[in-house]
């Protein structure tokens, strides 16, 4: 599957979809980055004076790189509209603050992908290539199909 299709295939829109690129991506991990355009409506209230990420973005951008991009990669074809997607824990550690205009990398390594389960260790990097948070994150990835065989139902959308 090529990047861009991988990207296509997200569930977010444009106001929510926080990858801009694909670097890398194999089994075991996936490199993207996101540019945090100044514009965005979060920083109009998130510190009237000086504009700061909220951590929850951070979060929210490793997960859709490290966590969802590297989800539909390891599902290939099987990755459809009828595919659930779920965060299910983060532990993150942030390190230095992100400002409007800067552009992060995310590099995740996949800890272990089974049962629908995804696990993996995320670093973000700015661009002078300092750590800005980094922890671990999980979520669940549901096809139809696997769903059946774990025995849940797909009703997290």
């Amino acid at each position: 599957m090529k990047k861009e299709e991988i990207i296509a295939k997200l569930p977010y829109s444009k106001s929510f979809l926080f990858v801009d690129e694909i670097l890398q991506i194999d089994e075991n991990g996936v490199e993207g980055t996101f540019t945090f355009d100044e514009n965005l409506d979060f920083y109009k209230g998130h510190f009237k004076e000086f504009p700061v990420t909220p951590g929850v973005i951070l979060i929210e951008v490793m997960a859709q790189i490290g966590l969802v991009c590297l989800g539909i990669f390891l599902l290939d074809n099987s990755f459809s509209s009828s595919t659930s997607i779920a965060l299910t824990s983060s532990e993150i550690e942030f390190l230095k603050p992100v400002f409007p205009n800067e552009k992060v990398i995310v590099i995740s390594e996949k800890i272990y992908f089974r049962f629908g389960k995804l696990k993996c260790k995320v670093i973000m990097k700015n661009e002078k290539g300092e750590n800005v948070c980094t922890g671990t994150i999980a979520g669940i990835i549901l096809t139809p199909t696997l769903s059946k065989e774990v025995g849940l139902k797909t009703e997290l959308k």
